[in-house]
């Protein structure tokens, strides 16, 4: 009975191995377009390896305890709101950029509107238009165990911003 006993918990150990646990690797490919017009690709994403406990931001990895629940990532519009500078994809100011983080889009775009438009801005989420309310707005990516729960953008509207 005592050696039934044990086969079965060895059986149940092997079947919650390395198959149980929440490990995600979401690589992050985009695009940032300088005022000059020049393109340029960047790599921004998100990995969790829980057996050993590192979460990866873009080309940094991190010891922590368990998986975070969620990064901001900031986009903050220059004096003139003529340009934007976000960290995470460039050293410097940029006019736009397309980023595809898992099954998520985020896109950043100049465009001219009837209305008047905080830096003539739109800010794309998976096809939904958003804009600027003030000069910084944050990309908030929630995380679960399989990857990305959910993204939501902070610091915009969805009325372009002629309302007040």
């Amino acid at each position: 009975m005592k050696f039934k006993l044990a086969a079965l918990l060895s059986t149940c150990l092997l079947c919650i191995s390395n198959n149980a646990l929440a490990d995600f690797n979401l690589n992050g490919k985009g695009t940032v377009t300088y005022p000059t017009g020049i393109e340029k690709p960047f790599n921004f994403g998100f990995a969790w390896q829980q057996q050993v406990g590192k979460f990866t931001i873009g080309d940094k990895s991190y010891n922590m305890s368990q998986l975070p629940n969620s990064y901001s990532v900031a986009i903050t519009l220059s004096k003139d709101d003529s340009q934007v500078w976000v960290q995470e994809f460039n050293n410097g100011f940029i006019k736009e950029f397309d980023w595809q983080i898992g099954k998520h889009k985020v896109s950043l775009k100049k465009q001219k509107f009837s209305d008047v438009v905080k830096g003539d801005y739109v800010i794309e989420l998976n096809g939904r238009s958003y804009f600027f309310t003030r000069n910084n707005a944050s990309i908030v990516i929630n995380f679960d165990e399989s990857g990305i729960e959910t993204i939501a953008i902070d610091g915009v509207t969805k009325n372009m911003g002629t309302k007040n």
